[in-house]
């Protein structure tokens, strides 16, 4: 069909990008205080692949809000 578009779905955008955000920041920031309390210690590698996933994780929270909620409503 000609002129038709494929409207998306911008709250439930928002919902699950800003869900999977704080679920990366969470599993990041739990995932430490849980392996010294087992008392195991992780390599150096996957102690900045937590942090990376924490920063990650902050970003994608913070910047959902305002692709999905305010400038893509503005773009369509």
């Amino acid at each position: 069909m000609a002129g038709t578009r494929n409207r998306l779905d911008h709250v439930t955008l928002l919902k699950r990008s800003l869900a999977l955000g704080l679920a990366l920041f969470v599993v990041a920031e739990v995932a430490e205080p849980l392996q010294r309390l087992a008392g195991v210690g992780i390599p150096a590698w996957e102690h900045s692949l937590l942090g990376v996933l924490a920063a990650v994780g902050l970003v994608v929270a913070f910047l959902s809000p305002f692709v999905f909620g305010i400038a893509l409503p503005f773009v369509e």
